[in-house]
């Protein structure tokens, strides 16, 4: 998949088939929107083309109007939107940076410059709740009408259903917001994960005796926080079973090297003999959180903190032999 920052680019495709929206968690939802679109593009011998935004637009309002609580939580970074967009199987997706010009555009000018000049789109697909151009004045009705008028296909998917719970990002954020980690998989088709560079972290879990893998979670709002029971591919052969602080760990000092700022750390319940102490930085690993344990703690002291982290690994693995029985009933 090819991924381009805003549409001035030589290399873009001169016609798609376009579908616009946040894709924050690219759910069940979108990924039927997504396997519709390419259809549609290979029927029409066309590329299909994904258009989103960064920063999500309601980050954007929020800021504007100093009305941070305003933010919706997110529940995936950019790097793992794009990995599941390309999953899906989507040729080209641009990401338009959301900003005072952009949220000023009327909904024809939107059209015009932006998915005819900028993209050629030659069909667009769009979710049934659609809002486009200055005060979201834009919605299916008038692109349909725009469209027939000049010559592109516009297309309206209805929401998807999941055991009658309509699948979208806000029930996805709900479900990782109250830990339920089983339902977040299934609106989102598979385990949440979040994958990444590991970080230099300030090596406290070492000091501990419990060595930890950090990611930075760029959003200051992440949709899951606190302690679970997770999985991590790319540092052996197998997944590695282990426990992770999704969060901005209270106990810590605030002057820190990571203070305030949101990490994934994970621990590994068996470290692989073969990275040696320092296999895995600048590795990009992927982790599933599969279980929550419990929300973030502030311990008081760093025997207690130890204490704590002590008795999430034990907890960690009692859940992993648990489902270990499961697979073999």
């Amino acid at each position: 998949m090819k991924v381009f920052r805003g549409f001035k680019h030589p290399d873009i495709a001169p016609a798609c088939a376009l579908t616009i929206g946040n894709f924050d968690g690219v759910h069940r939802g979108h990924q039927a929107m997504l396997a519709l679109l390419k259809s549609e593009a290979q029927q029409r011998g066309i590329p299909s083309c994904a258009l989103t935004f960064e920063p999500h637009p309601r980050d954007f309002f929020a800021a504007v109007n100093h009305q941070n609580e305003l933010a919706p939580a997110r529940v995936g970074t950019l790097r793992d939107k794009l990995t599941e967009l390309a999953h899906c199987g989507v040729d080209q997706t641009v990401v338009l940076p959301f900003d005072a010009q952009l949220a000023a555009l009327t909904p024809q000018a939107f059209i015009d410059q932006v998915l005819l000049k900028g993209l050629g789109a030659k069909y667009v697909l769009v979710g049934d709740d659609f809002r486009f151009g200055a005060k979201r004045a834009g919605d299916y009705a008038l692109l349909d009408a725009v469209g027939a008028d000049q010559g592109f296909d516009v297309a309206r998917m209805n929401s998807y259903e999941v055991h009658g719970l309509r699948v979208s990002s806000s029930e996805v954020r709900l479900a990782l917001s109250l830990g339920r980690m089983a339902d977040a998989a299934r609106l989102l088709g598979r385990p949440y994960r979040i994958s990444g560079h590991v970080v230099h972290g300030r090596k406290l879990g070492r000091e501990l005796g419990f060595k930890t893998l950090n990611l930075r979670f760029a959003h200051w709002k992440p949709a899951a926080s606190g302690i679970f029971a997770v999985l991590v591919y790319g540092l052996a052969e197998a997944a590695l079973a282990g426990v992770a602080n999704l969060g901005i760990r209270p106990s810590l000092d605030p002057r820190d090297v990571n203070g305030g700022r949101v990490l994934l750390e994970t621990h590994c319940l068996d470290w692989p003999a073969q990275l040696g102490a320092e296999g895995a930085y600048g590795k990009i690993i992927r982790v599933e959180l599969l279980h929550k344990l419990h929300d973030e703690l502030k311990y008081g002291t760093l025997d207690a903190l130890k204490a704590g982290i002590t008795q999430d690994c034990l907890d960690a693995r009692a859940y992993f032999a648990t489902q270990r029985q499961h697979d073999h009933h």
